[in-house]
Order: structure tokens, then C-alpha cells, then sequence
């Protein structure tokens, strides 16, 4: 088992949900993912990943997978500029490669801003750290777990 893998088992444990973590064929674009566990693609939680201009920080988008990111509105929500983040940032700050980012278990902790699109549904999956590897859960402990703020960025 991958150590990102672990992470996110870890950080699902410690936050007391027992989740199953599926393994997929594959998993990198939410609709592979959404293909690979059977459910509608706006139920994948894309975990995009931007730098605050100002600081280098990674913030998190946690997205519906058929919904983009308006940057205009994750800037305004954030009060920063936003910048795409380099691959290098992403694994450096989270822990885990882009087609894999999960919204739990980072290396360290990170901003994150949730999609209310997500809270549509009654399940949503999310990536477990590895582009192979979904998770099923609530939009409630997502946000939970995650400490996600929930707004409107997306369009």
C-alpha cells in the first residue's frame, strides 16, 4: 500500500470514519472516476489544486467533477490572487500527485473551500491519494473532515 494511500486511511480513521477505499482501474479525471464506481460525474470531488500568489501556499478547491473553478470567485473568496499550482508544489505541500490529491490526510495542514454543489447529493467520492483509489462518503464529513469552507466558486 502506497504511503499516500496510508495517509488518507489514517486521516479517515482519525477523524472516526470506518470508510471503504475502493481500488479502480483508474481514477484521474472525475469522469473515470465517476465511469469506474458508477454514479453521476458531478458526485466525483475534484480536489484542484492553486498557489496564493502572495504566500506560495496550496489552497484547495474541492469541486464537483463536472463543475470548473471560477478563479475570479476563488479569488475573491480567498482575498488573494491565485496562480495554477506546479506539480512539485502539489506534492510537496499535500503529499500527493495531481490525479490523486485527496481533500484529507496532507502533509501539513491547507486552506480548503468546497463546492455546495457537492452537498446535492446524498454520496459524493473522493480521491484517496493514489489516481487508482475512491473513497465514498457524506458531503457532510467530507466537510467535516476536510474543514472545508462551503461556498460558491464554480461554474
Amino acid at each position: 500500500m502506497s504511503k499516500s494511500l496510508k495517509r488518507v486511511r489514517a486521516a479517515l480513521e482519525a477523524a472516526g470514519k470506518n470508510i471503504d477505499i475502493r481500488e479502480t482501474d483508474g481514477a484521474r479525471t472525475a469522469q473515470m472516476a465517476a465511469d469506474a464506481v458508477g454514479c453521476e460525474v458531478d458526485q466525483i470531488a475534484k480536489s484542484i489544486a492553486f498557489q496564493n500568489a502572495d504566500t506560495g501556499e496550496v489552497v484547495l478547491f474541492l469541486t464537483a467533477g463536472g463543475c470548473q473553478v471560477d478563479t475570479k470567485a476563488a479569488e475573491d473568496l480567498l482575498g488573494a490572487q491565485l496562480t495554477r499550482a506546479d506539480a512539485n508544489v502539489v506534492r510537496k505541500q499535500t503529499g500527493f500527485a495531481i490525479g490523486g490529491v485527496s481533500p484529507v490526510g496532507h502533509l501539513s495542514p491547507i486552506q480548503a473551500f468546497m463546492d455546495t454543489r457537492l452537498t446535492d447529493f446524498a454520496e459524493i467520492w473522493a480521491a484517496a491519494g493514489t489516481p487508482n483509489h475512491v473513497f465514498r462518503l457524506s458531503p457532510e464529513d467530507l466537510q467535516q473532515i476536510s474543514g472545508a469552507k462551503i461556498c460558491n466558486f464554480s461554474i
